[in-house]
C-alpha cells in the first residue's frame, strides 16, 4: 500500500504524497538496503538534496526499481535542493542538472532553495554572503521549470517574512516550504501563513532528530542535550490510546494539520513503523493536547547559530 494522502502542488496541481522518507546523513550501504525497504513499504516521496552526497545512491535504486517495471517514473515523487554553498544564479542550472545526472532522472517533482543565505565556507568557519540575494537565484529555479528539469520549485528554512518578500516578488511562486517542525517546534504562525498563500509545507526532523548530535560531532561542536518527545507523558498516553508508537503518534498529529512529514531512518524496521500512519485518526480532544505541548523556539532542534558566523547576517532568522 503506498500513501494515500496527498498534497497539492503549484503549478500544475502537481500531486505529492503527504509522506515522505528522509535521507538526511544516509550515505552508505544500510542506507541503500533502507530506501529498498521503504518502497517496498510504499513510500513514494524521496526527499534528498545535493548536501545529502546521496543523489547517486538513490538514483541507482530507482533505476533498478525503473528497469524491474515494480515502478514507474510518474509513480515516484523526487524532491532534492540547491545547495547553500552554490546560491549564485550562475550555478543553479548546473547543479539541477547535476542532481538530474546522478539521480538518472530527467526531471525532478520539486526543487528547492536549501537555504536562504549564500554560505561561504573558508577553513573551519561559514558566514552568510553579504551581496547575496536570494530573488536573484530565484529566477533561474523559475527558468527550471520552463525548461522542465523540474515541476515545481520552492524553498526550504524560509520565514514569514521571506516568504512573503518571495511571494511578491516571483513570477513562478513557491510551491513548496519545508522547515523543522513536530510536536515541540509546531510553527503554527509560519504553516497558516504558507498556507494561506497557496504554499505546502513539509516537516523535516519530524521526531526531533536525534541525528542532530552526530551531525554537530561531524563539525566539532559538542552534543546538545535535545528534548526527548517520545517520553512526554502526553504522547504516551495517546499512543498507548491508539495501541501505537509514540512516533508514530507524532507523524499522524502532522498529517492532521495539512503538513508533509519526511521522517528519516536507516533501520528497516524504524522505516516499517513510521509508515503505519495511516490505520487511525487522531480525535479532536487528542489534536487539541498535542498542541499544548508546543514548545515553540525552544523546542527547536536545528540550530543554525552553530554552523560558523552564519547569525552574524543582518538577514539570518532561526
Amino acid at each position: 500500500m503506498a500513501c494515500d494522502i496527498f498534497l497539492t502542488l503549484q503549478p500544475g496541481d502537481v500531486k505529492m504524497p503527504a509522506l515522505g522518507y528522509g535521507t538526511w546523513q544516509s550515505v552508505n550501504e544500510p542506507f541503500e538496503k533502507a530506501l529498498e525497504t521503504a518502497l517496498e513499504v510504499g513510500y513514494r516521496h524521496i526527499d534528498t538534496a545535493a548536501r545529502y552526497m546521496n543523489e547517486e545512491i538513490i538514483g541507482r535504486v530507482l533505476k533498478r526499481w525503473f528497469d524491474s517495471g515494480k515502478l514507474k517514473r510518474e509513480d515516484i515523487f523526487i524532491t532534492t535542493k540547491l545547495s547553500p554553498m552554490a546560491m549564485d544564479p550562475q550555478k543553479v542550472e548546473d547543479c539541477i542538472k547535476e542532481s538530474l545526472q546522478k539521480l538518472q532522472l530527467d526531471y525532478v517533482d520539486l526543487y528547492l532553495i536549501h537555504f536562504p543565505l549564500s554560505i561561504i565556507v573558508s577553513g573551519s568557519d561559514s558566514y552568510g554572503d553579504p551581496n547575496f540575494d536570494f530573488l536573484d537565484v530565484w529566477q533561474k529555479m523559475e527558468e527550471q521549470v520552463d525548461a522542465g528539469r523540474t515541476k515545481t520549485i520552492g524553498v526550504s528554512n524560509f520565514s514569514v517574512k521571506k516568504v512573503d518578500r518571495l511571494l511578491k516578488n516571483c513570477r513562478i511562486k513557491p510551491a513548496n516550504n519545508q522547515v523543522e517542525m513536530h510536536l515541540y517546534l509546531q510553527q503554527k504562525e509560519l504553516v497558516d501563513f504558507c498556507m494561506k498563500n497557496g504554499v505546502t509545507v513539509v516537516a523535516y526532523a519530524p521526531l526531533a532528530s536525534r541525528g542532530y548530535n552526530k551531525f554537530l560531532g561531524t563539525i566539532g561542536k559538542p552534543p546538545r542535550d535535545l528534548p526527548d518527545m517520545f517520553e512526554d507523558p502526553v504522547v504516551v498516553a495517546i499512543a498507548n490510546k491508539y495501541l501505537k508508537k509514540p512516533s508514530q503518534v507524532a507523524l499522524r498529529f502532522l498529517l492532521q494539520v495539512g503538513v508533509a512529514p519526511i521522517p528519516k531512518s536507516v533501520t528497516p524496521e524504524r522505516v516499517k513503523e513510521n509508515f503505519g500512519v495511516f490505520d487511525f485518526v487522531l480525535d479532536d480532544d487528542d489534536m487539541t493536547k498535542l498542541r499544548s505541548i508546543d514548545k515553540g523556539n525552544e523546542g527547536r532542534v536545528c540550530d543554525f547559530r552553530a554552523a560558523g558566523r552564519l547569525y552574524e547576517h543582518p538577514d539570518f532568522e532561526l
